[in-house]
């Protein structure tokens, strides 16, 4: 009798045949030493644009937070249950990772639930509708324009993402070590699709598509 789906098990034991057995070292080197990875990657919980898949990384090359289209709420230090905050501040504080990347991606449910606000809530508690307010008034100042529905869901994917990198600033932990130069900030965007990775220019903002050798 399984308690796990078999597909989880499946996944496993291929997982310990081929990835472990090649890399068992490293991963005993990681359990005696612990992490360090040198990024922070704030994601989406979307199950098709997975950081450690598209970045290749291997075991403790990167600390993932992943949330409903990967936000950063501003700083508020009331008292109350932040997740994605306390990984953050774990990450800068304790782990003291060099670089974090917001990173959003194409198709994103979350995004799509913040330019339909009318839609019906998927539960009584609305937390979606409730946790993507954060971007409420990005999606606001799209909904009155030409563009077409494909055109403004893009769009404000990469808005957000911009909005995530001030948010961010917005922790005096993180403010006060990329003002020294200690910590970089980075936004990038993934096209489900095409495979495609798109980076932020830090200066204006603008997507742009890396040259690949």
């Amino acid at each position: 009798m399984t308690h796990l789906p078999e597909r989880l098990l499946a996944g496993y034991r291929s997982f310990m045949a081929s990835r472990y057995s090649a890399e068992s070292q490293r991963y005993r080197a990681l359990a005696r030493d612990g992490q360090k990875p040198e990024t922070m990657v704030v994601a989406c919980c979307d199950s098709r644009a997975a950081p450690e898949t598209i970045f290749d990384a291997g075991p403790g090359e990167l600390f993932v937070v992943r949330n409903v289209a990967n936000l950063v709420p501003p700083y508020a230090p009331d008292g109350r249950h932040h997740g994605t905050s306390a990984a953050l501040e774990f990450a800068v504080q304790s782990l003291k990772v060099k670089s974090i990347v917001i990173m959003g991606h194409g198709r994103c449910g979350g995004i799509g639930a913040a330019l339909n606000p009318t839609a019906e809530p998927l539960s009584p508690g609305d937390f979606i509708g409730k946790w993507m307010g954060l971007v409420a008034p990005a999606a606001a100042a799209l909904a009155g324009n030409s563009m077409t529905a494909a055109e403004r869901q893009t769009a404000l994917e990469r808005i957000s993402v911009r909005y995530q990198v001030e948010n961010l600033r917005s922790f005096p932990c993180v403010k006060i070590l990329e003002d020294k130069g200690r910590l970089s900030l980075h936004g990038a965007w993934f096209d489900i699709e095409r495979g495609e990775l798109w980076v932020m220019d830090p200066k204006t903002g603008d997507f742009e598509r890396p040259l690949l050798d």
